[in-house]
């Protein structure tokens, strides 16, 4: 690319690249309609060329003397590309003669009849960098102020603001001139740019005009309010005793259509005040913000800030109460992020004082998502989130988790699989946490475990049943869910004998609609039929239609459930009472295990699922006191144990994310600091800086910069200087050798000739060129890396002089030493991606193992 940028992009599409030859000659042709439109892709091929480096030191005097005479609209846009690209000093630094053409050409511009080029050249001339080009011009762009057209007279104040900043000696009564102007200017566009000027070049006079209209700010356009928010936060910056003067204006604007006007009212008002009564008008106008805007993105910036604005202010709890009701309106849109942002600023502003409040709100939002018919994929999404803002609350806030369980139980039917695995969480912490609320929460989930659709939450669902369940009541009760989910027993042999009712006859059978044939001798007949019907898979239990499918695993839950139960059985129902019990579970685990060990399942069961349905029978059975122990209390302990050490973890995140100041740190009283010293961040530049600039990266070792991989060539006294700069991508490496001749004769078949020693391979070579006096220029060669050892690249650089007879001059390189490992940089590579590759790497040896240890464990388990 050129030094000098370019702000306009031209997509230009060339097959052939056009020599200057070929230009000039297309930039001759007669004038007529066809040559118009030859001369500007002429002119855009020269603008292509000039932009990628390619010089046309002949062009220029073509140009004037064929293109700028004509009139053609699109010819005077190119045109002010190319003025703002063309050379326009010598070698020297002296101005080109032929500018003075182009400056009287600017002047014609100006005065042109049409308004959009008067315009158009206003805004080409803030780009000029010349005070040669631009002085003779200071009258004409003057008197463009009175002229008729808006668009004119703001694209002369902004030529006026670049001039003045630039180069003021050209216009030094800038700042009086616009000032005069703004007095009489009606148009809002216009009174925007001169306000912005006089903001940056004179503040005193910009607010000598604010304080003349401050009571008509409320009807102006919101472009000008926007200025005018800016020129109050600058001034309060600067100055903070002239803050008090400012906020009721602030406040005034606050109340303005415009939502950008609001959005940097609210702003602004925060940081010149920290007072409850400006901070709660702030937050509101933000929540307003959110809640009326219908861009998503926008939604997303001013949550930030009302995260922001409630960490500064997290020990105002009225503040919090009456944010976390306002905060739940934003709840209404469709967005998911959004949704999900504020759920999470919700949880930061809930305290004792709004929990109740907040947990009936997001109840009867739960309650509302669970009532629509059709759940897309954003609606589950919201579901699971509002289950887990409910879940926090309940664990936080133990009074309300008496409200927050028989809502959430109505998730564990639902087929997002997310949300009841969540509500699962939360019943598991609670019925832990919460010894009064076990029993209404074990009744609440013996009714809802038969609905539940997902493997996951019915295996923690028996699990949660078969370690809760200690009364003779809640222990029959959940005999009695659990015999109706797993249906009929022995199951196989119900299985089998449902499978051949059909043709058995032993099926329901009903009467089918008569109907009338006609037989073979033309009389006619009535023909009746018997249908027959069977259980549909629809009447399957859920738990039963698992085992079918071959989730053995559930099985192994369920059967320790049942030895839970059964061993917490209390004496006081008998022995009759407690041989039923076991009789009766004893006969789930064998259907089970017989079951697994048949056809019918999709597949077997695994041994280590057998393994475990037959410990829990012998425990049953035999009632080993340390199995007992192990069943009854241990699984227990491990649970609490688990649970505290999450609770611990949550307490450790939100210690990190506390903001806590010293207490030897200073205390800033804006008063009595100097203006001077007043060294407060701009907000306003500092949010510029990051959307035009982007994050800065943090300063880094020179080893680790782009630097380090540029290697000197040559020695600075060589006649040809070269440095190369090197770019590996994976198995490439690029060199990218910049060649300066520092001699004022011209290099004629300057070469760059390379070779390479080890496992290196050169894929082109560079082509002769021809270097200028005091010129350079750019040479890429590619090189192919074979393998990870160390290569060596080494080569010289031969030219001819010109005018010069005699053997090719030659400049001998330095050695460039390629270590690849110097360029390889680690990657990051999750868990579970981890564990695949080496699954796959090593699945060959785990099967043939796996098949040795059946092939030794078969007799010794017949023996």
């Amino acid at each position: 690319m050129a030094d000098q940028p370019c702000s306009v992009l031209i997509n230009v599409n060339l097959l052939t690249t056009p020599t200057e030859q070929l230009i000039k000659q297309d930039f001759e042709v007669a004038s007529s309609p066809k040559s118009i439109l030859t001369k500007i892709q002429a002119l855009k091929n020269a603008i292509l060329l000039m932009q990628s480096g390619e010089k046309l030191p002949g062009i220029l005097m073509h140009v004037i003397r064929y293109v700028l005479p004509e009139q053609d609209r699109t010819i005077k846009k190119l045109l002010y590309i190319f003025w703002e690209i063309v050379p326009k000093r010598d070698t020297t630094g002296k101005l080109l003669t032929e500018m003075i053409l182009v400056c009287d050409a600017y002047r014609k511009d100006l005065l042109h009849p049409n308004e959009f080029i008067r315009g158009s050249t206003l805004r080409f001339l803030c780009k000029l960098r010349e005070p040669e080009l631009l002085e003779p011009l200071m009258p004409s762009i003057r008197s463009r102020l009175e002229d008729k057209y808006s668009y004119v007279r703001r694209n002369a104040v902004l030529a006026l603001y670049t001039i003045y900043r630039s180069f003021e000696f050209l216009v030094p009564d800038a700042p009086e001139l616009i000032q005069g102007y703004l007095e009489s200017e009606q148009d809002p566009s216009c009174k925007r740019n001169a306000f912005i000027m006089l903001i940056h070049t004179d503040q005193q006079r910009a607010l000598v005009h604010l304080q003349s209209c401050i009571d008509e700010i409320g009807s102006f356009d919101d472009i000008l309010q926007l200025v005018i928010v800016e020129l109050i936060y600058k001034v309060c910056q600067a100055k903070p005793t002239e803050r008090a003067k400012f906020i009721r204006t602030v406040y005034n604007l606050l109340s303005s259509n415009s939502a950008s006007v609001r959005y940097e009212a609210a702003g602004t008002l925060v940081t010149l005040s920290s007072t409850p009564t400006a901070v709660r008008a702030a937050a509101k106008c933000y929540v307003d913000l959110v809640v009326h805007e219908s861009d998503n993105n926008v939604k997303l910036v001013v949550l930030d800030k009302l995260v922001k604005l409630q960490a500064d202010h997290c020990n105002d709890l009225a503040l919090q109460q009456e944010l976390s009701m306002d905060v739940l309106r934003i709840l209404g849109s469709t967005d998911i992020e959004v949704r999900q942002k504020t759920l999470d600023f919700l949880m930061c502003l809930i305290s004792l004082r709004n929990v109740k409040d907040v947990v009936s709100l997001l109840k009867k939002e739960v309650i509302r998502t669970y009532s629509e018919i059709d759940k897309d994929q954003s609606t589950k999404t919201y579901q699971q989130l509002l289950v887990k803002a409910l879940h926090q609350c309940g664990v936080h806030f133990p009074l309300t988790a008496e409200i927050v369980v028989p809502v959430l139980m109505d998730f564990l039917s639902e087929s997002n699989e997310k949300a009841a695995e969540s509500v699962l969480e939360f019943i598991r912490e609670a019925v832990a946490r919460f010894e009064n609320l076990q029993p209404s929460i074990i009744e609440k989930l013996l009714i809802s475990l038969p609905a539940v659709k997902s493997i996951s939450v019915l295996h923690a669902g028996l699990w949660i049943l078969g370690e809760y369940c200690t009364t003779k009541t809640q222990i029959l009760a959940l005999i009695e869910v659990i015999a109706k989910c797993v249906g009929a027993l022995p199951i196989v042999d119900t299985e089998i004998r449902e499978s051949t009712l059909l043709w058995k006859g032993e099926g329901e059978f009903k009467m089918a609609s008569n109907q009338s044939r006609v037989t073979v001798d033309g009389t006619y007949a009535t023909q009746s039929a018997l249908a027959t019907t069977i259980a549909s898979s629809d009447e399957i239990p859920q738990l039963r239609k698992f085992l079918l499918a071959g989730e053995f695993f559930l099985g192994a839950a369920l059967a320790t459930s049942l030895t839970k139960i059964t061993l917490r059985m209390p004496a006081a129902s008998g022995a009759l009472g407690q041989n039923k019990l076991n009789a009766q579970c004893m006969l789930i685990l064998t259907s089970i295990i017989h079951l697994g060990r048949s056809s019918l399942p999709k597949r077997p069961i695994s041994d280590d699922d057998v393994d475990w349905l037959s410990l829990c029978i012998r425990v049953i059975n035999d009632r080993s006191p340390l199995l007992v122990d192990i069943f009854t209390r241990a699984c227990r302990s491990s649970l609490q144990h688990m649970i505290g050490t999450f609770l611990r973890m949550e307490l450790t995140e939100t210690k990190k994310t506390l903001i806590r100041t010293d207490v030897d740190a200073l205390i800033n009283f804006s008063h009595l600091v100097n203006v001077n010293d007043n060294k407060a961040v701009d907000e306003l530049e500092l949010s510029l800086l990051q959307a035009t600039e982007g994050t800065k990266k943090k300063e880094s070792d020179m080893s680790t910069t782009a630097l380090s991989k540029v290697y000197q060539l040559t020695g600075f006294s060589d006649p040809v200087y070269a440095e190369a700069y090197i770019n590996v991508n994976q198995y490439d490496i690029v060199l990218d050798v910049l060649i300066v001749n520092q001699t004022p004769d011209t290099l004629q078949n300057l070469t760059l000739e390379l070779a390479t020693l080890g496992d290196l391979k050169l894929v082109d070579k560079a082509s002769p060129i021809t270097l200028a006096g005091n010129d350079f220029c750019n040479s890429k060669v590619q090189v192919k890396v074979a393998s990870t050892e160390t290569g060596i690249i080494f080569g010289n650089i031969v030219y001819d002089i010109t005018g010069v007879s005699g053997d090719r001059s030659c400049v001998v390189l330095n050695d460039i030493h390629i270590d690849i490992m110097d360029y390889i940089v680690p990657s990051h590579c999750s868990d579970s991606v981890s564990n695949r590759m080496q699954r796959a790497e090593f699945s060959p040896v785990t099967s043939v193992y796996e098949q040795k240890v059946r092939e030794w464990h078969s007799p010794l388990a017949t023996k």
